[in-house]
């Protein structure tokens, strides 16, 4: 029989409220939100700050090394996400990700202090990965401590709604990074943003910086936070593990849902995720030559019409399920890719075909440069298209809305993916290991499949030469993600999360319950 709050000592009659969960919601989402910005400013001003933590002379090198960089932060999630993830099981939900919100704002305030090259050599590139993986680390233990956290507060017949909520984050994190980076943009000169002005702070260090504050008005909200009920049932039932990563990786029974989580659910989503959005961004910059503010704007516009679709598909989720919702997503992305990637070429009119790769004979660096044909069939060096640095000449161009189209259906195929994850991760497994088991396939899927996605995608491009070959990649993983994901996948929409710690005089209101 499931332990009463009358057995187990503790006082567990007070009712969560609609209003109670709202603030859970907020106060989880806000902290989440300004993490995800801290991780991704630093893909973000890729384009910009790239050439000054790298030897001078070779900006195609500099931009794959900060790839690289940007890239050693997703590696180190999955181990992020076992260190708390197992401090999350065992002393709580809110203390681990309270932990991880402090260090990431630290990293990322120290990066607007950094000295460049020029200033420091070899030891700025050296500092800056450190700090890369001090990022990491602790986004690995944030994300699955927000997910749990929410779901544990929530109805189960609406946790996909309510934890769709949380997924909106990340999308808003690289939205809000974009933002702050166009209105830092929009108040000074290409060369003080880029820190070529002999005085002045150099622009692209404001982003980093201003985390600081933002930082310190989540850690504030966080800090009046209460640990998940859910949770407090099970530490004073006596019913947490003693060694969470045990339980979840040596144990068959759970080891075999990480392993189908991640090949048959996150891996996808994760190459989904990053080739909707961020190499969307790279690819516009980086291969069609389209103005780095310009497409910055392209992207944060979609970014912020797709939002939205993470509620819907959310919601929809707790009517006919996660799995297949996630698996159409899949599906429609790997067989939309090559065809919207070709009309983003089409429409952005620098008429790149090609990109030539030589070795640079100083540092002997691949250089990556994107080539164009003329009206005359002459292949040149692709000219930089849709130079706006007025958003109202930027928005008036037809030209532009093309192209947020072709990233917002992308992002669309985003919202399918990611919108339900949550709720089906969190169900998937059990409330003493979840924190632990959940994080792992989570940050497996999304941190090393898709965070190695621009590196991988540009290397790719590279070394052939075609533009198209780096969506090869997240094509085969979410081809293989969908097969297994379409067998192997249990259908987790029924799972009653409560009734498995017998937490039922904790669950939220019928009010509550029925709120959507």
């Amino acid at each position: 029989m499931a332990a009463s709050a009358k057995d187990t000592g503790a006082s567990y009659s007070e009712e969560i409220s609609t209003g109670k969960i709202w603030q859970v919601i907020g106060a989880s989402s806000v902290g989440t939100m300004i993490e995800w910005y801290d991780f991704y400013i630093f893909g973000s001003l890729a384009g910009v700050i790239s050439p000054l933590f790298y030897p001078p002379g070779n900006d195609t090198f500099a931009y794959i090394a900060y790839l690289a960089t940007f890239a050693v932060g997703f590696i180190v999630r999955p181990f992020g996400a076992l260190f708390f993830g197992r401090i999350g099981d065992i002393v709580g939900r809110k203390y681990a990700f309270l932990v991880t919100l402090l260090i990431m704002g630290g990293a990322t305030a120290i990066i607007g202090f950094l000295p460049t090259y020029a200033q420091i050599g070899i030891a700025a590139p050296i500092i800056l990965l450190l700090i890369r993986v001090l990022q990491g680390l602790a986004l690995g233990g944030e994300y699955g401590g927000a997910a749990v956290y929410v779901a544990e507060h929530v109805p189960d017949h609406r946790r996909g709604f309510y934890t769709s909520f949380i997924q909106i984050t990340a999308t808003l994190g690289l939205f809000l990074s974009l933002f702050v980076i166009l209105a830092v943009q929009n108040t000074m000169s290409a060369d003080q943003f880029a820190g070529k002005a002999e005085t002045g702070i150099a622009g692209w260090r404001i982003p980093f910086l201003i985390s600081i504050l933002l930082v310190g008005v989540s850690l504030y909200i966080r800090l009046r936070m209460k640990e998940s009920p859910i949770f407090q049932h099970v530490k004073s039932a006596g019913m947490t593990s003693a060694s969470p990563l045990v339980e979840a990786f040596t144990r068959w029974e759970n080891l075999k849902i990480v392993l189908i989580s991640l090949f048959g659910a996150t891996a996808g989503q994760g190459v989904v995720w990053y080739t909707g959005q961020f190499y969307a961004l790279f690819y516009l910059q980086s291969i069609l030559n389209v103005d780095q503010t310009s497409a910055n704007y392209i992207v944060a516009i979609a970014l912020l019409l797709g939002m939205p679709f993470f509620v819907v598909f959310g919601a929809l989720s707790d009517r006919i399920g996660r799995k297949w919702i996630i698996m159409a997503g899949l599906l429609f992305a790997v067989m939309t890719y090559l065809p919207i990637y070709k009309a983003m070429q089409s429409v952005a009119g620098s008429n790149v075909v090609t990109a030539t790769s030589q070795n640079d004979p100083a540092t002997g660096a691949i250089k990556l440069t994107p080539q164009s044909v003329d009206a005359a069939g002459t292949v040149t060096t692709s000219p930089k298209v849709i130079p706006y640095t007025n958003f109202g000449n930027l928005i008036s161009d037809g030209t532009v809305w093309m192209l947020i189209l072709l990233v917002f259906v992308q992002v669309i195929w985003v919202t399918m993916v990611y919108g339900p994850i949550a709720a089906y991760l969190v169900e998937a497994f059990p409330a003493k290991i979840r924190y632990t088991a959940l994080s792992l396939p989570y940050h497996i899927g999304n941190g090393v499949f898709g965070g190695l996605l621009p590196l991988i995608g540009l290397s790719l491009i590279a070394q052939t030469g075609n533009i198209y070959s780096g969506l090869y990649y997240p094509m085969i993983v979410a081809s293989i993600t969908f097969i297994v994901g379409s067998l192997l996948l249990r259908e987790s929409r029924d799972v009653k999360i409560w009734e498995e710690v017998g937490a039922n005089q904790t669950k939220p209101t019928r009010e509550a319950a029925d709120d959507i």
